[in-house]
């Protein structure tokens, strides 16, 4: 059956590259949408100005470390060695699973979920393995990990996310002068935020791109950058120009102000991190496809990328943002809770500080479930009457379909693909 692979090897790459295309264009509608929301709905950027963030730092960070080598299968879920004799069905497959996941994400984004990109491509490749193939070709054990995921990875940014806003409401808003205490301490969380996001760029970024660092020295280098990040804030802050009425609401809005600044940074950061991470979901099944077609049917562990994959994922994902990616920012940042700037802030901090703490550790979690563990967290700090729960109860089901649903479609999809190109 490798006939097939040699005989329409260029339909199947072109049709692996319009469906991958689709699934970035959903990453960039969906997730980030998420990684944005937080910044727009607490009003430190407007969503043109988040469009044009997201476009830059994103392409960025998908185009300079999204990888020269990506895994042919995302997160070991399936075993290659099922597809030795028949690697046309890995083809099939991997296929199928980018216009499941894609399909999905864009039906998500419509209707304003912030569903997780990862597992919508996990559960379609599960989908097409465990019944184009057979159950065995699937590592369950690792399912279980994503199923666990669910709550681990909301509860740690939640709890994260609730210390941070009570540092910020004890230190800064509940004192006599809440603006002085804002100058004095923002340049600290500044350097905190700058170190975070240096780690998580660097860490989970650059590693891509052969700036292969180790632990310590990722460490100093993030250390190094906190610092100076903290010296550039007490500069920004000191030529702010805020308003001189005595009001309390007038400080309150000027301490805002001050955290605006802070978002703007944050908001770059994730955006250049989320890209090198995430487009890996469009581009890694598309690599494997490329690979497998051009070598003839050999199936390797790693698929070097072909010099026209990343700026295709690039693409996709500014193109899904710019053009669709509305609805899951007004989820994110305005339907959950009420976000300020000292709220977005620690919302979004305590997502990269659980983002750093996974990859450390090795756990499986999703951008988007952190983010929304984050903003919950910071509603729990103002009450419990604080967060709209019919919009948590969607979002929260939300993820427990997306595996099914990736996988329903892929099941489809790939016996369909299957019978045109037999």
């Amino acid at each position: 059956m490798v006939d097939v692979l040699i005989t329409s090897g260029p339909w199947l790459i072109g049709t692996a590259a319009v469906f991958g295309f689709l699934m970035a264009w959903g990453i960039g509608a969906n997730d980030v949408a998420n990684a944005m929301g937080t910044s727009v709905g607490a009003n430190a950027v407007t969503i043109k100005q988040a469009i044009f963030i997201a476009m830059i730092f994103e392409f960025a960070g998908a185009y300079l470390a999204g990888g020269e080598v990506t895994s042919t299968i995302r997160n070991g879920i399936i075993d290659p060695s099922y597809f030795t004799e028949v690697p046309e069905l890995l083809v099939y497959g991997m296929i199928a699973s980018l216009l499941a996941a894609g399909i999905w994400l864009v039906v998500a984004s419509a209707l304003g979920w912030p569903v997780s990109t990862t597992h919508s491509i996990v559960g379609a490749i599960i989908g097409f393995a465990a019944v184009g193939v057979g159950p065995d070709s699937v590592a369950w054990s690792q399912v279980t990990g994503i199923v666990g995921s669910w709550i681990v990875t909301p509860a740690i940014s939640g709890f994260i996310a609730f210390c941070i806003f009570q540092s910020v409401q004890k230190l800064i808003f509940n004192t006599d002068n809440p603006l002085a205490n804002a100058k004095r301490y923002v340049p600290f969380y500044m350097a905190f935020a700058g170190f975070v996001m240096s780690l998580v760029t660097i860490t989970k970024g650059l590693k891509h791109v052969g700036f292969k660092v180790s632990t310590g020295e990722a460490y100093m280098l993030a250390i190094v950058i906190a610092v100076l990040i903290g010296i550039a804030g007490k500069i920004a802050i000191s030529r702010l120009h805020l308003s001189s009425t005595p009001s309390k609401q007038t400080n309150f809005n000027n301490v805002e102000k001050v955290f605006a600044i802070l978002m703007l940074m944050t908001a770059c950061c994730m955006a250049f991190a989320h890209g090198s991470n995430d487009v890996a979901n469009a581009i890694g099944p598309l690599a494997a496809v490329v690979s497998v077609v051009n070598s003839g049917g050999i199936i390797s562990a790693k698929s070097p990328l072909i010099w026209w994959i990343l700026p295709l994922g690039g693409l996709g994902i500014v193109l899904g943002l710019a053009i669709f990616g509305k609805r899951v920012m007004q989820t994110i940042g305005k339907n959950i809770t009420h976000l300020t700037p000292s709220r977005g802030f620690a919302a979004e901090l305590a997502a990269a500080s659980t983002v750093v703490i996974a990859s450390g550790t090795g756990l499986p979690i999703s951008t988007t479930q952190t983010l929304v563990g984050a903003v919950l967290g910071v509603g729990m700090a103002r009450g419990i009457a604080a967060i709209n729960i019919g919009v948590v109860r969607n979002i929260v089901v939300s993820w427990v379909v997306t595996l099914p649903a990736g996988a329903g479609l892929s099941i489809l999809f790939f016996f369909t693909i299957k019978g045109i190109f037999n």
